[in-house]
């Protein structure tokens, strides 16, 4: 039973090892992950990693081919595509329930995000804006309360992190995304739910125009 116990998390450690290096793109999208060096880099056999990667397969971070290998997922257009309007219409409803349930405390939790979101757009700081923005929804998330629409965004999220692309990048971008979050910011203070879930699609779908656009920009540069 020990060593079973410890079998289990070793294969737990090597799932987060592995998830941020692929969050990270120290793990490239596509990249053919080598199980013997990945073993010996982490200090562990191979049989916890497999195990790894099978969980790492189920979040969809990783493609197990048989008589192939393990590849690192990759996210093209056409996944981009079919997934931010699944999103669009989840987070539209996480708005509008926030719309509708907010206390006091919640919204003044919000704003003080919010804040910082203007802090980082104006000093241009589009990392710090990408934090910020990324608690900001997980927040807008715990205000709803609602833990299916919490479970199925959040696997979303996962897969999302593994885009080449960032849409906070393109020109003009950050500042369309600050007007967006004033104006849900906007309607949470009016209690109009209606309206917040519309902000809140269109900000999604304006996230998917911009990678769209890059990605066909990065494709012509690479033809």
């Amino acid at each position: 039973m020990k060593s079973k116990v410890n079998r289990s998390s070793l294969s737990e450690q090597a799932v987060g090892l592995l998830r941020e290096r692929i969050y990270n793109h120290a793990l490239l999208p596509g990249q053919r992950l080598d199980e013997a060096l990945l073993a010996e880099q982490m200090g562990i056999s191979r049989t916890p990693l497999r195990e790894a990667l099978k969980v790492l397969s189920a979040e969809g971070l990783v493609d197990l081919q048989p008589h192939k290998g393990c590849f690192v997922a990759e996210l093209g257009l056409r996944d981009l595509e079919e997934i931010f309007p699944i999103m669009a219409t989840l987070e539209g409803r996480v708005a509008h329930e926030v719309a509708q349930k907010r206390t006091p405390a919640q919204l003044k939790a919000l704003d003080a995000l919010h804040e910082k979101l203007e802090k980082h757009a104006a000093a241009g700081d589009v990392d710090r804006y990408y934090e910020t923005n990324y608690v900001f929804h997980d927040q807008m998330q715990s205000c709803a309360g609602n833990r299916w629409l919490q479970i199925v965004i959040g696997d979303l999220r996962k897969l999302l992190k593994l885009s080449r692309h960032h849409s906070l990048r393109l020109e003009g971008r950050l500042a369309a995304s600050l007007a967006e979050h004033r104006a849900l910011m906007q309607a949470l203070h009016r209690q109009d739910a209606d309206a917040a879930e519309g902000v809140m699609r269109q900000h999604l779908l304006a996230q998917l125009a911009a990678l769209r656009e890059m990605s066909l920009a990065t494709e012509a540069l690479d033809g």
